[in-house]
């Protein structure tokens, strides 16, 4: 009886963390595509923190990308890359968490995920010198928290939706 309720447990674990992976999955398409449509609306240019943060992390790290456009364009790969890694994660994390929250409306699950996802990429941005969010105007933190907010609501939003599709 202990090996079937460790497995039952197992099983379970693996659903919450697997739904976490396709839900961190949609949440960073939300990201992207209300970063991209903010662009298109408003014009602005894209961030250079994600290229930014790989250089810091390459000059701690000893590593050459290359010279000239191709350090440049791996910088930019791999930086988008790193989103990727962020948001997917992040969701993993939240599908192993989101069971111990019980009854919580969306919204808050929502945001608490895309709170965390903020936190999450600015923080390491912040230790590295890339960023500095105490200076930030009220624009820059409008665009870092809505994408994010989206990603968070997309993010609790997919993992409720797998998670009753397996009940």
């Amino acid at each position: 009886m202990r090996t079937l309720a460790a497995t039952g447990n197992t099983t379970l674990m693996n659903k919450n963390l697997l739904a976490g992976i396709a839900a961190g999955a949609a949440g960073t398409t939300a990201l992207n595509a209300v970063t991209y449509l903010d662009m298109a609306i408003r014009a602005r240019p894209s961030s250079s923190t994600p290229e930014e943060t790989v250089k810091r992390t390459q000059q701690l790290m000893g590593v050459k990308l290359g010279d000239g456009d191709s350090a440049d364009n791996r910088r930019s790969g791999l930086g988008a890359l790193m989103g990727i890694a962020a948001g997917v994660g992040v969701g993993a994390l939240y599908g192993m968490v989101r069971p111990h929250f019980g009854r919580l409306p969306l919204v808050v699950l929502g945001a608490g995920s895309g709170l965390l996802a903020n936190v999450g990429t600015t923080a390491p941005m912040a230790l590295l010198g890339v960023t500095d969010p105490r200076k930030w105007t009220t624009d820059s933190w409008l665009s870092d928290l809505v994408p994010h907010l989206a990603y968070g609501l997309a993010t609790a939003a997919t993992w409720e939706w797998f998670r009753s599709a397996q009940n």
